[in-house]
C-alpha cells in the first residue's frame, strides 16, 4: 500500500464518514478539448458522476448521528450544497430544512429547486437578502419538530473543516490516477471546501501545482484567506484525531481569480463562452460555477499546458 492510500485508509477508519459515493471519481483525458485550448492535456476530475463535489464532505458531515435526526443548512434556491444535503440525508434515515434564498433562474437553477423541494421535509425561502437571517431562524425553529433531539447544523456550502478532509481524499485519489503531477488545478470558489481540500492536498503530496479557485460566490464567503483556514483547520482536526500529518503551513497555497461577474448565479459572458465551447466537445457546465471556473482556462494568464478541471455539478 502506498503513502497515500494508507492515510486514506487511516482517515476513514479514524473519522468513520458514511458510504454516499462510489469513490474513486474517474479522471477523465480531453484531449481534442485541450487542442482547442491550446494546451498539451487537460482532464476532468468526474465529481459531477458521484453527485456532485459536496457528497464528499457530507460523508462527514452526515456521519454518526442517529436516525431521525434532523439537519439544517442554507444555500441558493439552485444550491448544489442545498440538494446534496437533502439527498444524501434522507438516503441515510435523516430530515432536512433548509433555508434558501432567491437566485437568477437557469435551467440548471431551475432543476435544482425543484429536486430540492421533493427532496428537503422542509423549505423556507427569504423574501430577498435582508429576510434571510429570519428564514434561516424560522428553519431552525421548525427543525426541532421534524426529528429528534437538537438540530445539526451544517454551513452553506458544506465548508467545514470535517468537509475539507473529503475533498482532501479526492486529491489523493487524484495522484493516484495521474503519472506525473498537473501543472495546474482549477475548480470552482464558492464557499471554499473543495479548494481547500485540493490545496492540503497538494501540500502534503509535496507537488508543485498550482491550485485555482476561481471565485463564483461573494467575496465574503469566497476568498483566499478563508479558504487556507479551512485547510489549516482540517490538517488540525486529523492531527487532534491522532494521524500524522504534517504539512508546512506555508506550502498550502491557492490563487483566487474573480470569475463571479454581476454576482451569484447571474451566467457571464466568459463564462458562456466556456460553456459553448465545452459543449462541443461534449462537455456538459452549469451556469453559476462550472461554465465560469472554466471560463479561467481561456485566459492566458492561467493557460498550463497539463490541467486537471475539477468537475463538480450534478445536474439533477
Amino acid at each position: 500500500m502506498d503513502r497515500s492510500a494508507a492515510l486514506a485508509t487511516k482517515i476513514r477508519t479514524v473519522f468513520a464518514p458514511c458510504s454516499l459515493g462510489a469513490w474513486p471519481t474517474r479522471v477523465e483525458p480531453q484531449p481534442a478539448l485541450a487542442r482547442a485550448l491550446g494546451m498539451q492535456a487537460l482532464w476532468l476530475k468526474r465529481e459531477d458522476l458521484a453527485g456532485g463535489n459536496k457528497v464528499r464532505g457530507l460523508e462527514f458531515l452526515l456521519s454518526g448521528a442517529p436516525r431521525r435526526s434532523v439537519f439544517v443548512t442554507i444555500g441558493g434556491e439552485g444550491s448544489s450544497h442545498a440538494l446534496a444535503t437533502a439527498r444524501t440525508a434522507t438516503a441515510q434515515g435523516y430530515r432536512t430544512a433548509v433555508a434558501v434564498f432567491a437566485q437568477p433562474e437557469t435551467d440548471a437553477s431551475r432543476s435544482v429547486a425543484e429536486a430540492i423541494a421533493n427532496s428537503a421535509n422542509l423549505v423556507v425561502r427569504a423574501s430577498n437578502v435582508l429576510t434571510l437571517p429570519w428564514a434561516v431562524l424560522r428553519a431552525w425553529r421548525a427543525a426541532h419538530h421534524l426529528g429528534r433531539g437538537k438540530p445539526h447544523w451544517i454551513p452553506g456550502g458544506g465548508a467545514d473543516p470535517r468537509a475539507v478532509i473529503g475533498h482532501f481524499l479526492a486529491t489523493l485519489e487524484l495522484a493516484d490516477q495521474l503519472e506525473t503531477p498537473p501543472d495546474t488545478i482549477v475548480a470552482p470558489l464558492g464557499t471554499g471546501g473543495t479548494s481547500a481540500g485540493i490545496a492540503l492536498g497538494v501540500a502534503w503530496l509535496g507537488w508543485s501545482t498550482r491550485v485555482i479557485g476561481v471565485r463564483v460566490s461573494p467575496r465574503i464567503v469566497a476568498n483566499r484567506w478563508r479558504t487556507l483556514r479551512l485547510a489549516r483547520q482540517a490538517a488540525a482536526l486529523m492531527r487532534q484525531a491522532g494521524l500524522e500529518f504534517t504539512v508546512p503551513r506555508s506550502s498550502i497555497r491557492v490563487e483566487i481569480v474573480d470569475g463571479m461577474g454581476r454576482g451569484y448565479g447571474y451566467p457571464t459572458e466568459e463564462g458562456e463562452r466556456a460553456r459553448a465551447l465545452a459543449e462541443q466537445f461534449g462537455v456538459r457546465l452549469d451556469p453559476t460555477y462550472g461554465a465560469k471556473a472554466f471560463s479561467a482556462l481561456l485566459s492566458p494568464t492561467y493557460h498550463a499546458p497539463r490541467t486537471v478541471f475539477w468537475h463538480t455539478f450534478a445536474w439533477p
